[in-house]
């Protein structure tokens, strides 16, 4: 699948990434969690494929990405940074093991948290939040991606951490074995998991000196 949507705006959530909404193609299916293959519509960038989250849900009649910006990189994210309404993606293929299993621990890295944000979209929906707990690792708190949203939708069961900060509230640090073990409860059965490589190996040896089982971890790569 190969299809040519307008943009229809863009966003800042944060000082580096962009919310980006576009049509929807009437064929597009995916489920909340879910990511998609992008390029520009522009010479010389149409064969540049970047994956990309969609944090919109599939019953809604746009599409919505958010996402986190390179500008020293000079890569497609720069280029995104240059675009306005009106102006065109190509949208191919729809891809990703991360889908809503049940009632856990959500654990995410920077940009790793867009497929959470669909999910939560959903569960919101659903009026199915329920105990599901938010574990979020950022540098700094200006880093962290849609803050109010998360804080209004699951209180204390958003959990944040620094990396570079150290603010009275917010966890400092990196993730820990013993920072999961303490929102671990007797209802926690999965533990979804998305973020840079090095987190992701961190936290998977942590989950496994914590007894979990691989079919328990739900994961994505990026």
């Amino acid at each position: 699948m190969k299809q040519i949507v307008k943009i229809k705006s863009i966003d800042r959530l944060t000082h580096d990434v962009l919310k980006i909404t576009a049509e929807k193609p009437a064929s597009l299916q995916y489920n909340p969690g879910q990511a998609v293959d992008i390029s520009i519509n522009k010479t010389g960038w149409e064969q540049e494929l970047r994956a990309f989250t969609f944090t919109s849900l599939p019953e809604d009649d746009f599409i919505e990405f958010s996402i986190k910006t390179y500008p020293s990189h000079n890569g497609v994210t720069n280029q995104l940074l240059s675009l306005k309404s009106g102006d065109e993606l190509i949208i191919h293929d729809v891809f990703g093991d991360i889908g809503y299993k049940g009632e856990g621990i959500f654990i995410a890295g920077g940009a790793g948290v867009t497929p959470f944000i669909a999910i939560f979209k959903f569960l919101e929906k659903q009026n199915k939040v329920g105990n599901n707990k938010l574990l979020f690792a950022n540098k700094t708190k200006a880093d962290i991606i849609l803050e109010d949203k998360f804080t209004n939708l699951l209180g204390s069961n958003f959990i944040n951490i620094l990396s570079d900060e150290n603010i009275a509230g917010y966890e400092h640090g990196f993730i820990t074995e013993g920072l999961i073990k303490k929102l671990t409860t007797d209802q926690t059965k999965y533990y979804y998991l998305c973020g840079p490589e090095p987190m992701m190996q961190a936290v998977e040896k942590q989950l496994s000196a914590l007894g979990i089982a691989n079919e328990n971890i739900v994961k994505e790569a990026f």
